[in-house]
């Protein structure tokens, strides 16, 4: 097998100051990537600043040999995702991946999650997100080339107090799978990761805050989660649209799919009582089938016409 290598190609990767992002950063370095290393250095919650996390991680590639800036733009506006995006244009010439990775977190369920709590995560996740690539899509289109990584979640299966955290992770594939018909043309290429590790980010309140300061389990570590990324991230890659679980030990994928479902005979006289009878042929999940987008979709759904 080949090794894959970066050389040559420039990565911005968000909140790669610590954690996942951080492993995502060494591991792409120690490739030949060219690495902007983003983090505004906040807390959990998205609150506050520090440059440290950014400068530490920059440092320790460059002396461990590789190339490496630190960047520190709030991306969840408009004026910080061009910031970035611009810093690496402006140190490396180019840019090529772009690795969404920052995020926050702010526990809470109905009724106490509030309106202001759900905006916090949307802002960064959702937010974060769009700029970083809305800044940097030109440049991949007159190239002809890019790679993008979003990050969500398996958060989005839902838990009981993570309400805006589920929410805005679910939002991102919806952009994603966006992405992905609008980029084909431009061998644009856009995925997303769920990652599985244990971060500052993973720790539920209840856990404690010493939970914080051990190291995590041998299985969990963020670097487990770094392989899948790099090769989202890599030009070999060639799928698009998709949703990969990695870490823990496990790598896998996850679809969104629809059921066959049910066909009346006559349609336009359907009742509640026919939804009813036939709930198990709507649910049934055998023949189920993976829309590759809007169109695919409607294609199968609207096949019996």
């Amino acid at each position: 097998m080949s090794k894959f290598s970066f050389d040559g190609r420039v990565a911005v990767i968000t909140g790669a100051g610590r954690g996942i992002g951080r492993a995502y950063a060494h591991l792409l370095a120690e490739r030949d990537a060219s690495v902007v290393v983003n983090d505004l250095g906040g807390t959990m919650e998205g609150d506050g600043t520090d440059p440290e996390p950014a400068r530490s991680v920059a440092g320790e590639i460059v002396e461990a040999g590789g190339k490496a800036i630190p960047e520190t733009s709030d991306v969840s506006t408009v004026d910080g995702g061009q910031a970035l995006i611009n810093a690496a244009l402006d140190a490396f010439g180019r840019i090529d991946i772009v690795i969404n990775n920052a995020g926050n977190i702010r526990w809470g369920g109905l009724p106490e999650a509030d309106a202001e709590n759900l905006e916090s995560h949307l802002s960064v996740h959702v937010g974060g997100s769009f700029n970083t690539v809305r800044a940097a899509w030109p440049h991949m289109v007159a190239q002809g080339y890019g790679r993008i990584v979003m990050t969500t979640s398996s958060g989005m299966f839902g838990l009981v107090d993570n309400l805006g955290y589920a929410t805005a992770k679910a939002a991102v594939i919806g952009m994603t799978r966006s992405l992905k018909v609008a980029g084909a043309r431009h061998g644009i290429k856009v995925n997303l990761i769920a990652p599985s590790a244990s971060t500052r980010m993973g720790a539920h309140p209840s856990d404690g805050l010493d939970s914080l300061k051990q190291p995590p389990p041998k299985q969990m570590e963020p670097g487990l989660v770094a392989p899948m990324v790099a090769f989202l991230a890599h030009e070999a890659c060639e799928v698009s649209g998709e949703i990969y679980l990695a870490g823990a030990g496990r790598f896998a994928r996850v679809f969104i799919a629809a059921t066959q479902g049910y066909v009346p005979a006559l349609p336009e006289e359907s009742t509640i009582e026919d939804i009813a009878e036939h709930w198990s042929n709507i649910n049934d999940e055998s023949g189920y089938y993976v829309p590759a987008d809007l169109q695919d979709w409607a294609a199968h759904y609207m096949a019996h016409r």
